[in-house]
């Protein structure tokens, strides 16, 4: 996957030009057309993200963020792993590839620290998106886009506890990422009743639903299930439905399954921390660092989220999340 990311760089940067000059209408015409709406020059932007395969969650990303280069006249070159280290290398392929920007998600910080580093050195401007928040300044980003994992963690302990939820588990997918670990943490803190974690092999869906169904059958007690991604709703739905259990789905991310789980009621509520918004705030904030040196929040994360989603909202949103920008 590195050489590939070395040889789509390569040819993205060989191909580098100017668009020239467009008065004011003819930008809004070009943008209406999906050509450049800009005349500044050709600049590559990379993006690497932990996203693992299938992961429909990142599709969303891309697309606000394809469509923010095709605005800004940007070459739009994206790579993900889920094994961090694979992450890092495709990072220092961007390096070696002298880009004039790079997005990075942050899902295990302490494995991208040297590697962001070496991209400031490089002069090359750094962006975090999604994960990572804490360590974004700290690593010379200049600023992270996404949502606060602890605030959105939060946000769900609220919920849970107006709706009377009395005994809750989160279920965390992915082994050592931080941003997970924050939003159980974050629920639990806010939440009245009690709450554990419970640690599935995200990779494995067969696995996941055995696991949460096995944790239900095993304590009748909880009324509360939590998944932190779009993907692991059904299957804790199936999981509760298997074990008899009569506890709430709630879970963290939208898709077409969650907004139609919404509506029906499988699902209690979902969290939406806008991924097109960050895909796209991402690239666009980077052109507008290269074109005018201008950095939003102030030295503090650009939020995203959380916004709590019920059936009347997901209805609201039922267009745009077809169309996948929600």
């Amino acid at each position: 996957m590195g050489a590939v990311l070395a040889t789509v760089l390569g040819a993205s940067l060989a191909g580098c030009s100017s668009t020239g000059g467009k008065r004011a209408e003819e930008r809004a015409k070009a943008a209406e057309a999906g050509r450049p709406a800009v005349s500044t020059p050709r600049w590559t932007f990379a993006m690497v993200t932990h996203a693992g395969d299938g992961d429909t969650f990142w599709d969303i990303v891309q697309k606000g963020a394809k469509e923010a280069a095709a605005k800004d006249n940007i070459n739009f070159v994206y790579a993900h792993d889920d094994q961090a280290q694979q992450q890092a290398q495709f990072v220092q392929n961007a390096i070696d590839q002298k880009v004039d920007g790079i997005i990075v998600s942050l899902a295990k910080p302490e494995a991208l620290k040297d590697v962001v580093a070496k991209a400031v050195k490089a002069g090359i401007p750094v962006i975090t998106v999604n994960s990572g928040s804490a360590q974004s300044a700290e690593y010379g980003a200049l600023t992270h886009i996404g949502q606060d994992e602890t605030i959105a963690g939060e946000a769900v302990g609220t919920e849970l506890g107006k709706r009377g939820r009395k005994k809750a588990v989160c279920v965390l997918h992915e082994q050592g990422n931080v941003g997970h670990e924050q939003r159980c943490a974050g629920a639990k803190k806010t939440f009245s009743g009690t709450m554990e974690n419970l640690y599935v092999e995200g990779t494995n869906m067969p696995s996941v639903q055995a696991a949460i169904q096995a944790k239900l059958q095993a304590d009748p007690s909880v009324d509360a299930i939590v998944t932190l991604g779009a993907p692991f709703a059904p299957t804790a739905v199936k999981a509760k439905e298997a074990a008899g259990s009569k506890a709430e789905v709630d879970t963290f991310d939208l898709n077409d399954s969650v907004a139609r789980d919404l509506k029906s009621g499988a699902l209690g509520f979902a969290v939406d921390q806008q991924p097109y918004l960050q895909g796209y705030e991402a690239v666009d904030l980077l052109w507008l660092y290269r074109y005018n040196a201008d950095v939003l929040g102030g030295g503090r994360p650009v939020l995203t989220g959380p916004q709590i989603v019920t059936a009347a909202e997901a209805a609201e949103l039922e267009e745009y999340i077809r169309r996948g920008s929600r």
